[in-house]
Formats: C-alpha cells, sequence, structure tokens
C-alpha cells in the first residue's frame, strides 16, 4: 500500500511538472492598442514597477494573476527571471516608500482577459491558449 501511494505521488509529481515544462503565457493588451510587440524588458520594467508607462506612451494599467495561479509563477520566472516571492518582496518595497502602485489582482485569466479587453491602456498576461480575439498578444513566453 505504502509502495502504490509513493509511486502514484511520484507520477502525479512528474506529470505536473511535464505539464508546467509546455505550458506557455502571452502577454496581451487591447487590441485597439497601436503596440505591436514589446520584449521582455519592457514587460518586466512593467511588472517590476519600473516604469509605469506602455511603450506607446499610454499609462499602463497592468494585471496580474493571483499567487495561487501556476501561470503567475511561469510568467515571473520566465520574463523577470525573479519568483513570485522575489516579486512580491520587490513590490512592498516599492508600496512603503510610494514609489508605485502594484498590478491590479484579478482571479484568472478570463477576467484579465476581460479587463484588458474593456480597457485601452491595459496590460496583462494569460495562459496562451486562452487567447482569442478580445486581446491582442504582445508578447509569448515559452
Amino acid at each position: 500500500m505504502k509502495c502504490l501511494f509513493i509511486r502514484t505521488a511520484a507520477v502525479v509529481a512528474l506529470s505536473i511538472g511535464s505539464a508546467g515544462a509546455f505550458a506557455q503565457v502571452a502577454v496581451v493588451v487591447n487590441p485597439k492598442s497601436p503596440l505591436a510587440s514589446m520584449t521582455a524588458d519592457q514587460v518586466s520594467a512593467i511588472f517590476l514597477g519600473k516604469t509605469s508607462t506602455l511603450p506607446s506612451g499610454g499609462t499602463a494599467l497592468p494585471t496580474d494573476l493571483p499567487d495561487s495561479a501556476g501561470t503567475r509563477e511561469l510568467f515571473y520566472t520566465k520574463v523577470t527571471a525573479k519568483s513570485t516571492a522575489q516579486v512580491k518582496a520587490a513590490w512592498s518595497r516599492l508600496v512603503f516608500s510610494g514609489k508605485a502602485t502594484p498590478p491590479k489582482e484579478l482571479a484568472s485569466s478570463a477576467e484579465v482577459k476581460k479587463f484588458v479587453a474593456a480597457n485601452p491602456d491595459a496590460i496583462g498576461y494569460i495562459e496562451k491558449s486562452a487567447v482569442d480575439s478580445s486581446v491582442k498578444v504582445i508578447f509569448s513566453a515559452d
């Protein structure tokens, strides 16, 4: 019985790990945005509070997923090369010093997509598989 439990746990862990290896994250903006693309550094600067301006000149309205979302960890790891814990620490310092306001946290990719579709200066990230015509992809983290 104990051996079966360990074997099952190992299979589940490998399945989760391999699913993460194939996951892709898309950074999205409103379809009417003049932005065609952004670099990882530009996206990172917005989501780490280093700038509040989009390359097109508008004020960036970044959106975030909850800590519990695997997409959030994947996004920050791939785009900023920081863990979500490091990102939270950086934002804590910025908020405490009054230098910036953290991204608006939304509950799901569907909510991020809805918010971005309704706001011309919004920027967010979702699973690439969730992209549809309501948003425009400007960066992919594969």
